[in-house]
């Protein structure tokens, strides 16, 4: 049996491919919207791929499914009672793919979804007994998906279904099962997973937080306790992914704009520009109303924080190949209406003669000189978990998502803000809203936290 699982960092997504060289027949499980990773795999591996198959309808990020249906010829599948409305086959409780020496067996596991599924996954080439679950958003390392994104109204009925798969219908499996979630360390579909891509469902049993409560009502008000923030960009994936995604090669690849066409572009009401530079280069010079979202680990949930999906985005970026890459980003939240890119990028559009803005940056030493009662007000934009692990004397914890939110800090406009997070990238962002609701006089402390700590200076 051939088994192999494909990460995309920041976005916390998990793709797995499953399939047997003999019988040159791969799965491909919950595919990512960029399919090479797949193709070269089956290629190399001398396998066809087959089958294609969702745990799940996904919420954070665009099904590479039809995508990869297109190139291959592959069936795709899901549970059966999904509304989609693209060509699928059903899958339900108890359905088994046999792909040579690997058994896929369907298990149905709602709670993040009403119709999420697992695979139990046997190597048949070894023993007859199961080797591991993809356990799709159900369980994952270190935590259990979230199950208010369907919506408020099967709330209830959801955390009943997430408690009874967890709890009930995985109980038969034995410990040493294998367990392969669908998401990771930086997904929003969970609160707190780790960094490790997979375990085991006896250490899951003993360790995992959530895998601990004697009762329903423990696990409810636990679980009910916080959710995690939710992107603007969710519903609208998850409508996306019901009707399913133009396919890749209908979107706009490669076109540069000369500053006369950026700008005319600019002056439109649907279009923003999304300066992708780090915030060093964007404090220095940006063009005037762009938002800073950089190439982060977490990029992908920012745009989807602070960019309403269908925006027509004018990118800023250092070249073509950052470009490409922002692209593949975007691409993969269902960002698809990008216009272009500033050809020679902001040298370019200084060297036209055009205006531009600065956003002025502060390092951790100077801001420890000025800091005090008449020093300038400090506004920490990280989330409180952050903040309770360690804050600058004087700050205000103001979050960026309630800046996002439109709400708006107790201060005069042109009194000196300093906006500090964790390495400068969220300040930055923070810096674009405020700016827009007439703040005049913002800093963002360079480096953030992280330059804070480096320069051996006290945290409270």
């Amino acid at each position: 049996m051939y088994f192999n699982q494909i990460s995309v960092k920041g976005l916390g997504c998990q793709s797995y491919c499953i399939g047997c060289p003999a019988a040159q027949q791969m799965m491909v499980v919950d595919p990512k919207r960029d399919i090479q990773d797949y193709l070269d795999i089956a290629y190399e591996e001398g396998m066809r791929i087959t089958h294609i198959v969702n745990t799940h309808l996904h919420a954070d990020h665009i099904s590479g499914d039809q995508e990869l249906s297109a190139a291959t010829g592959a069936d795709i599948y899901i549970n059966d009672s999904v509304e989609i409305s693209y060509a699928h086959k059903g899958i339900e409780q108890g359905d088994i793919f046999t792909l040579g020496a690997a058994k896929v067996e369907v298990l149905h596991t709602p709670g993040h979804t009403p119709n999420s599924i697992s695979l139990v996954v046997t190597d048949t080439g070894r023993s007859d007994k199961p080797e591991m679950i993809l356990t799709g958003d159900l369980l994952f390392v270190g935590d259990v998906g979230r199950p208010d994104l369907p919506g408020s109204e099967i709330l209830d009925e959801q955390i009943e279904n997430l408690y009874n798969s967890l709890y009930k219908t995985l109980a038969p499996y034995p410990d040493y099962l294998e367990v392969y979630p669908a998401h990771g360390e930086g997904s929003l579909c969970g609160r707190g997973m780790s960094a490790k891509k997979s375990s085991t469902l006896g250490y899951e049993r003993s360790a995992n937080p959530m895998m601990q409560f004697d009762s329903f009502e423990a696990f409810k008000a636990n679980i009910m306790s916080a959710f995690p923030a939710r992107p603007k960009s969710f519903s609208y994936i998850i409508a996306t992914n019901k009707k399913g995604a133009d396919l890749l090669d209908a979107c706009t690849l490669d076109k540069r704009l000369t500053p006369d066409q950026f700008q005319e572009l600019m002056e439109e009401e649907t279009t923003l520009v999304m300066d992708t530079r780090d915030s060093a280069a964007y404090g220095g010079f940006h063009i005037p109303g762009s938002i800073n979202i950089g190439f982060e680990k977490q990029l992908a949930n920012w745009v989807g924080m602070v960019i309403d999906p269908g925006t027509e985005l004018l990118l800023v970026v250092e070249n073509r190949d950052a470009y490409d890459r922002m692209l593949t980003e975007l691409h993969r939240i269902g960002y698809d209406a990008v216009l272009g890119y500033l050809s020679g990028g902001i040298n370019e559009w200084l060297m036209s003669g055009r205006p531009v803005d600065q956003l002025a940056q502060i390092s951790p030493l100077q801001l420890h000189k000025k800091n005090g009662p008449d020093g300038p007000l400090i506004l920490d934009v990280r989330t409180m978990a952050e903040w309770n692990a360690g804050r600058i004397e004087n700050a205000v914890h103001f979050p960026l998502t309630d800046i996002l939110d439109q709400k708006i800090p107790k201060a005069e406009k042109d009194q000196e803000i300093v906006l500090q997070c964790g390495s400068g990238y969220r300040s930055n962002i923070a810096a674009g809203f405020l700016k827009d609701q007439g703040f005049t006089n913002i800093k963002s402390l360079a480096g953030g936290v992280f330059a804070w700590h480096n320069a051996n200076l006290p945290l409270v």
